[in-house]
């Protein structure tokens, strides 16, 4: 291998989140002189990914198929459409194995300064979507940053100009967390969408 090859390979590992140099040249000199099948097995991996996985035409997440498996799940609750940000999201709320019903990637959030707006999100794909006769309620499960906030209001807008029932994951205090360490605006939004108990 070439010093540019080495170079190359820093470099492309790089572009992972949270890796900068140090990082990337452990990761490359591990593979390179520990793990030379891993690396290979890994950029294999790689290649068939980005070659193979596109988005699913229904919810947009990532999928090999055209429909992914979870939009064709005949046991999931066609009435319920979540709006999640990334597949990551989605992803995270189907390991809690309590929601049934189906999705809907916007692929990303409003970001104004960046020139993001609604027709780089999937907004209007969404709206088509909801107008099919069968959603009944939309859960808006964007983060709870500003930009994650923001897009949850126009979201929230545009869907109950059309008649949908609209609804917001709760914010809140974190279980078995103490009140004194947990930053005021949670303690704000807790205390704000509180309920009753019983």
């Amino acid at each position: 291998m070439s010093e540019a090859s080495l170079e190359a390979l820093i470099d492309a590992l790089r572009r992972l989140p949270g890796v900068g140099v140090k990082s990337a040249q452990r990761m490359a000199f591990h593979l390179l002189q520990h793990d030379r099948d891993g690396a290979l097995r890994l950029a294999g991996a790689l290649r068939a990914a980005a070659e193979g996985i596109g988005h699913c035409q229904r919810c947009h997440t990532f999928s090999e198929a055209q429909i992914c498996r979870t939009c064709l799940d005949p046991a999931r609750d066609a009435r319920q459409l979540m709006v999640v940000e990334t597949p990551a999201d989605q992803a995270a709320l189907e390991r809690t194995g309590s929601y049934r019903g189906l999705y809907f990637v916007l692929m990303g959030r409003l970001r104004p300064l960046d020139g993001i707006g609604l027709a780089d999100i999937g907004v209007h794909p969404l709206l088509e979507r909801t107008a099919d006769g069968i959603v009944q309620e939309v859960i808006l499960a964007t983060g709870f940053s500003a930009e994650g906030e923001a897009t949850a209001h126009v979201l929230s807008q545009a869907l109950k100009a059309r008649g949908l029932s609209v609804t917001r994951l709760a914010r809140g205090v974190p279980a078995g967390s103490e009140l004194e360490y947990v930053d005021l605006s949670t303690l704000a939004h807790a205390l704000h969408d509180r309920h009753g108990l019983g």
